[in-house]
């Protein structure tokens, strides 16, 4: 199975990547309309479409960087490096992604089409022309976030709120300047001392930069996400809730619960960052360390509880 096309087909749409994509479910459960099923199909058919298109998007961006990737110590063994894909296959699936993910997105509506189109054209200029540009190249990457966030709202044409942008975009950049550390780092170590040319954007960076711009980015990401528990948060408990609770308790405000896990959350993943030098991959950060998962895992129980049961 491991030697097959379809299987290398498979790794090169990067399955693991789709968890961005479940950004686009923000809005519909804040909203409280995560058990309207109509609602609620137009989401996932919209995660579906994003995950087709940036499939298409990844296989782009390995074409482009086809030569550096052979040299990457990791990447080298991606698909189409390690010869497993031909170009001229990786060309076709990469067109017949986009063009199929823009084609079903129209199913869903005008504004949600065009928020896929602006995603595919601003993924497509950061591969042949931002992704060497220092600092821009992490903004496109927050921005992405951003977009599909809007996207999952657009999709069943609901308000989302500023503050969680403002947070989206924090945790974004997060990942986009850890991302950055965690290669140079992983580059630097294989390489004793020397540069290895994988990524030319790499060695424009000064890690000082980086240290500066992970550690502001988290001190925005806990600070945004907290005004927003504190300006959203629903006020009001169910009668049976309320009838425990003390006249102190009546109308808390109970998202602020969730900000001490938030807080851990992006603690523990500078811990990954600068102790255990990992975050080269997010998604696979986020699914092989346990702490991490956990506190991931928690905040959604918790939240859950507050929107739909609490509440």
């Amino acid at each position: 199975m491991k030697d097959s096309t379809l299987y290398h087909i498979i790794r090169l749409m990067r399955p693991r990547q789709w968890l961005k994509n479940t950004s686009l479910f923000a809005g519909i459960f804040f909203a409280e309309q995560f058990f309207n099923i109509v609602e609620l199909t137009k989401v996932t058919e919209g995660f579906v479409v994003f995950s087709i298109v940036a499939s298409g998007v990844y296989i782009f961006n390995d074409i482009i960087d086809l030569p550096r990737d052979s040299k990457h110590p990791v990447k080298k063994n991606r698909p189409i490096p390690s010869k497993k894909i031909s170009v001229e296959l990786a060309s076709i699936l990469s067109l017949l992604f986009i063009v199929t993910g823009i084609l079903l997105a129209t199913k869903i509506n005008i504004y949600f089409t065009l928020a896929v189109i602006a995603y595919v054209i601003m993924q497509l200029f950061y591969t042949l022309f931002f992704k060497n540009v220092i600092i821009v190249d992490a903004l496109i990457v927050a921005f992405g976030f951003v977009i599909r966030v809007f996207a999952g709202a657009l999709a069943i044409s609901i308000n989302i709120s500023s503050w969680l942008v403002l947070a989206t975009i924090g945790l974004a950049l997060l990942l986009a300047f850890g991302k950055r550390k965690s290669e140079l780092t992983l580059v630097k170590g294989l390489s004793n001392g020397d540069s290895i040319v994988t990524r030319p954007i790499l060695n424009r960076y000064p890690e000082s930069l980086l240290d500066s711009m992970i550690s502001t980015s988290a001190s925005f990401t806990m600070i945004t996400y907290s005004l927003f528990a504190f300006l959203v948060s629903p006020v009001e408990s169910s009668r049976f809730f309320s009838s425990f609770l003390p006249v102190t308790l009546s109308s808390p405000k109970w998202m602020m619960l969730t900000i001490p896990i938030v807080i851990y959350g992006v603690a523990r993943y500078l811990y990954v960052i600068y102790e255990k030098n990992e975050g080269e991959s997010p998604e696979r950060v986020l699914l092989s360390d346990y702490p991490l998962l956990f506190a991931v895992s928690l905040w959604v129980f918790i939240t859950f509880l507050i929107y739909y049961v609490i509440t």
